[in-house]
């Protein structure tokens, strides 16, 4: 099985952590190939940053067509681009929030979110809704750290975590805990025994629902809105996109 996990940012060493988190957690015989768009921001953590990598996050899939992919993770909390990918291929797509939320309804009945920033906090508020799980989360928590700092400075960004983890456990009445960012890949294990909450974490619950999905032959559905997109000339920049 061929599972391509993409880091919508352009930081390399973000998308080498997240590739070395999913291939830990994959099955025997699954291969994990991380990649990471050639333009965009070097985070994302506004609205703009997630408009902009979503072309890069539709482009990484249409590389990944042409391998014979088999599933598709999307490694940015905000799920940028996610009904995009899942038009441009019959593999299933999975964003990391998405999976997260399911999973941690599994094993709790109510769980806060502890996120980078206040800012992608309301954007995480906005996927609850969406996805119907708004009334299974308690609370969206900031650590208030830039992504980057989980690259440049992990000590301090691991501990302003846990802190805020522990605040969650002590303050909102919870079951569990999710990770708001894929730049928390590696620090799921830490935190976990640091807090003593189930924690689940993105990218790696997102690896094992798209390997579910492909061993059960459950790929995205060609019928109604995420049928491929008609054919159409594209200009400019955007030119190659045209069919």
């Amino acid at each position: 099985m061929l599972i391509r996990v993409i880091n919508p940012n352009t930081t390399r060493s973000m998308t080498e952590k997240i590739g070395a988190s999913a291939q830990r957690v994959a099955a025997p015989g699954t291969r994990i190939v991380a990649s990471n768009p050639d333009s965009g921001p070097v985070s994302i953590e506004s609205h703009f940053d997630e408009a902009i990598s979503a072309v890069g996050v539709a482009d990484e899939v249409r590389k990944g067509e042409k391998e014979g992919t088999d599933a598709y993770v999307i490694a940015c909390f905000g799920d940028p681009g996610l009904l995009a990918a899942r038009e441009l291929t019959r593999a299933p797509v999975l964003g990391i929030a998405e999976a997260a939320f399911h999973l941690a309804t599994m094993i709790s009945t109510r769980f806060s979110i502890v996120t980078t920033l206040s800012r992608t906090g309301i954007i995480a508020e906005h996927l609850l809704q969406s996805y119907g799980f708004a009334h299974h989360c308690r609370r969206v928590r900031a650590a208030e750290i830039p992504v980057l700092d989980l690259e440049d400075d992990g000590a301090c960004a691991l501990n302003r975590i846990v802190e805020e983890c522990l605040r969650a456990k002590a303050e909102d009445n919870i079951g569990a805990i999710v990770l708001g960012c894929g730049g928390m890949a590696d620090l799921a294990d830490e935190i976990r025994d640091a807090v003593g909450l189930p924690i689940v974490e993105g990218v790696t619950a997102a690896v094992k629902l798209a390997e579910t999905l492909a061993s059960l032959k459950l790929g995205t559905s060609k019928h109604g809105d995420l049928a491929f997109p008609p054919p159409k000339r594209f200009t400019g920049r955007f030119e190659h996109l045209s069919s």
